[in-house]
């Protein structure tokens, strides 16, 4: 019996990754237009950013506990018209809920981010399940494609409302919503390697009780990794905008898309050079603290702009790299152990970037804010901003304290 030729089902595991960022990336991008247009405050576009990612989340945790009952090659292979659908959804707020935007967002958010959770869960077992020389590289490759997937939609949205202006954003959203059936046509063309997706209990033994606590140790770095990555993700075009002043263009291009450059290169040299995966996780949760701590300290308007960049190449790693820790390191895994790193990945892609929306609403309506940004010559906005970004350089300090403590944890498992 002949081997499957599986380069075709890789290319529609990177052409539908490819599309996943599209979707994570348009709302940040939509965040000011959204707030001008229609009223809609940032705690409330922090929310949205919560439901773009608790809906995965939720997505994740079904296939924890009940992956067997999923028939893997159906699900792949309508992922992508499901995110279709929610970014059409997307396009006709205006048309259809002209007095109630924000509800049509959600919606719309809630629709495109099921087919977000399934790709999380499902892609990334896919390509470790896909015979490979280096799955190392090829899984780092995967993750990089996200950053390209920011950085084209950045470039192309940002030319793209220059031209037709801001308030025909839902035009774009229309263009976006064909581009994932390229990936459905793909993967039906594909063939589909098998996958373990049992989520039967391992007896328990001692052995499996420490396969758990590598798993759970693996699943808290995914967490404070991808807090780290996404409120700098979700946030750093309203930040460029409202705190340190930077036209949206400009900001948008100069900004997000070199913080998505920084992204996307530090994962494709991983991926070529990369072999030490602990110290890079270390690494990078250190540098992304200083990056933020830089960015809400400085009064000087190009050190905070650097600061924001290069947390792209510092939280590259933070997701991706938790991945392959856990196949390092915690053996036999399936696809629920995936999809219970991608709940940890989604719970903090979810909480951080809400947290910042709550932190900037609320200092800047406070006194504090008021008197503080008369002493610097800011607006009361750009210090709620400012505060944010120190409150959320807390999730990278803890996440160093914990790879910390995951390196010792193995290497004292791994000479027993």
């Amino acid at each position: 019996m002949s081997t499957p030729d599986f380069k075709r089902t890789k290319l529609a595991c990177y052409s539908s990754y490819f599309t996943m960022s599209t979707v994570f990336c348009l709302p940040p991008l939509l965040f000011v237009t959204f707030n001008k247009m229609y009223g809609i405050s940032w705690t409330l576009l922090g929310t949205l950013v919560l439901v773009n990612f608790c809906t995965p989340l939720a997505i994740d945790l079904i296939f924890s506990f009940f992956s067997k009952y999923f028939n893997v090659k159906k699900t792949v292979r309508i992922m992508p018209l499901i995110t279709s659908l929610g970014m059409l959804v997307y396009a006709f707020v205006p048309t259809f809920f002209p007095g109630h935007a924000y509800l049509g967002l959600v919606v719309g958010t809630v629709i495109f981010s099921v087919s977000a959770g399934l790709s999380e869960v499902l892609l990334s077992p896919m390509i470790a399940a896909i015979p490979s020389d280096n799955p190392q590289s090829d899984m780092s490759f995967l993750h990089s494609l996200y950053a390209a997937g920011i950085l084209t939609m950045i470039v192309v949205s940002s030319l793209s409302l220059k031209i037709i202006g801001n308030e025909n954003w839902m035009y774009l959203t229309f263009a976006l919503a064909l581009l994932p059936i390229i990936s459905s046509v793909l993967f039906t063309i594909s063939p589909i390697p098998d996958m373990d997706t049992s989520n039967d209990g391992v007896p328990k033994t001692e052995k499996a009780k420490k396969k758990s606590v590598g798993l759970a140790l693996c699943v808290g770095c995914i967490f404070f990794g991808a807090c780290a990555e996404n409120v700098m993700t979700n946030w750093i075009s309203g930040y460029m905008e409202s705190a340190l002043y930077i036209d949206k263009t400009l900001g948008d291009i100069l900004g997000m898309a070199v913080f998505a450059v920084f992204l996307g290169s530090a994962r494709l040299i991983y991926a070529k050079y990369g072999k030490n995966i602990m110290r890079t996780l270390l690494l990078g949760m250190t540098g992304a603290a200083i990056c933020y701590l830089v960015a809400g300290l400085s009064s000087n308007i190009v050190l905070a702009f650097v600061a924001c960049i290069m947390t792209g190449f510092c939280t590259a790693m933070l997701w991706p790299g938790s991945l392959i820790m856990m196949e390092e390191n915690v053996p036999g895994v399936g696809v629920a152990a995936y999809a219970l790193m991608a709940a940890g990945g989604d719970f903090g892609s979810s909480l951080a970037p809400q947290l910042m929306g709550i932190v900037v609403d609320n200092v800047s309506a406070s006194d504090f804010a008021l008197r503080l940004g008369a002493s610097m010559n800011l607006s009361p906005e750009q210090i709620g901003m400012k505060a944010g970004m120190l409150v959320s350089a807390v999730f990278p300090v803890i996440g160093a304290v914990l790879v910390v403590f995951i390196i010792k944890y193995f290497k004292k498992q791994s000479n027993r």
